[in-house]
């Protein structure tokens, strides 16, 4: 298959507004101009026409074993070892809850306080459910490496940090973890699509990933769940539904879980979702996952470059090194939220996380030195010319 361009022959598949500079890709992907189609034909075409047949018909039932296939060839994972369905959420759980069962003598999951927050909410409801006397241990994300020992049961953490960009490194962590009898638990949030992701060469044990930051699926789009093939057969399934039965339609009484990777569905999936998941996924088909890294670091030091030149009030939180920073730039400013507000306002979308971090996703697919220069310009505008302090801008909306 021929590969193309990044940017180059990849931003004429996107739909962007005109006269918007979209840099908030790391919490929403634009949309991929397959998606109408694809969504359109499976709601006329299979629904419409096809009905309940579908199922078996236009394959509906086996989506999330293939649509995981096509997955696990972006983020290094071996063939049926993803599934999709549900939200991030619901498989940092499954994953959690598995990792748990297989170390059960030890009683302390390691994470950091750059993971986020639901994955946090996830293990402490979990652990509160289990009532074994388990313990989240929190240490700042440097302090990761140091903090592990043999009486860690899991390492649960997101490589990304959604607030500041910055990289743990995946292949270290899990060697070291596992030499201490640790099982891992990665969350590929800020990953997938935004770097290249080596599941298997890493070794990691379990991991779980959206798809409509990076990987562009649109809203709500289902999520993914990767288990270690040698994991796969054993793993206890803690949400047990009937999709990850092993004869879903037998309609048994009692639950018997699948094999492999496919116990670890659970309930019915989201068929229109994942047919825009799949029309995205079309366009990553066609791209190098290390060009777009690539550009995204480049494209990165532009925007540091120019925002640090311009904006000195503005103090840098992600890393500089390449290797130990994902696929966004972002600072810190007192005034941060007025002020993306007032990005926003001019058509700079990125977004504000609490306290004071202003993100700016680096989405090389449909960004590129044009549109950063110009936020650089309209980043100055705003803080240099401390537009940012007007009232209208300091109205806090539900979602920042």
């Amino acid at each position: 298959m021929t590969k193309l361009r990044v940017y180059d022959d990849t931003r004429a598949l996107f739909h962007l507004p005109e006269g918007v500079i979209y840099l908030d890709g790391n919490s929403l992907g634009a949309l991929p101009l397959g998606v109408a189609e694809r969504v359109g034909n499976v709601i006329t075409a299979e629904w419409g026409n096809e009905l309940i047949r579908a199922w078996n018909s236009a394959g509906w039932y086996a989506q999330p074993r293939h649509v995981g296939d096509r997955i696990a060839r972006l983020v290094g994972a071996e063939a049926g070892s993803v599934t999709v369905g549900d939200t991030l959420s619901l498989k940092v759980y499954q994953a959690l809850a598995a990792a748990l069962d297989m170390n059960a003598s030890r009683k302390v999951v390691l994470s950091d306080t750059g993971n986020f927050p639901t994955d946090l909410y996830m293990a402490e409801g979990l652990i509160a459910t289990l009532g074994r006397g388990h313990q989240l241990r929190l240490v700042a994300p440097e302090e990761i490496e140091a903090a592990l020992s043999e009486e860690i049961a899991v390492l649960y953490i997101t490589e990304v940090d959604y607030r500041t960009g910055r990289r743990h490194d995946m292949a270290t962590l899990t060697a070291k973890a596992h030499a201490l009898g640790i099982v891992t638990v990665w969350d590929l949030a800020h990953s997938a699509g935004a770097l290249p992701v080596d599941l298997a060469g890493c070794g990691a044990d379990f991991a779980a990933g959206c798809t409509y930051k990076y990987i562009n699926a649109g809203p709500g789009a289902p999520a993914f769940l990767y288990v270690a093939p040698r994991h796969a057969d054993g793993v206890r399934a803690a949400l047990s539904g009937w999709m990850g039965h092993a004869k879903p339609f037998a309609f048994e009484l009692a639950y018997a879980a699948a094999g492999g990777v496919e116990r670890m569905r659970v309930g019915t999936p989201p068929v229109l979702a994942m047919a825009a998941l799949e029309a995205s996924l079309d366009i990553w088909d066609m791209v190098d996952i290390r060009e777009v890294r690539a550009r995204s670091l480049a494209l990165g030091d532009l925007l540091i470059a120019e925002v640090e030149r311009r904006c000195p009030e503005l103090k840098l939180v992600t890393p500089r090194a390449h290797e130990h920073r994902g696929s966004q730039v972002s600072f810190a400013f007192d005034g941060g939220y007025a002020a993306m507000q007032a990005l926003i306002a001019r058509g700079l979308i990125g977004d504000f996380r609490a306290p004071d971090i202003m993100r700016f996703g680096i989405t090389p697919l449909y960004i590129g030195e044009s549109e950063i220069m110009r936020a650089a310009e309209i980043i100055e505008e705003v803080i240099a010319g401390e537009v940012w302090r007007r009232p209208e801008y300091q109205v806090v909306n539900a979602v920042t």
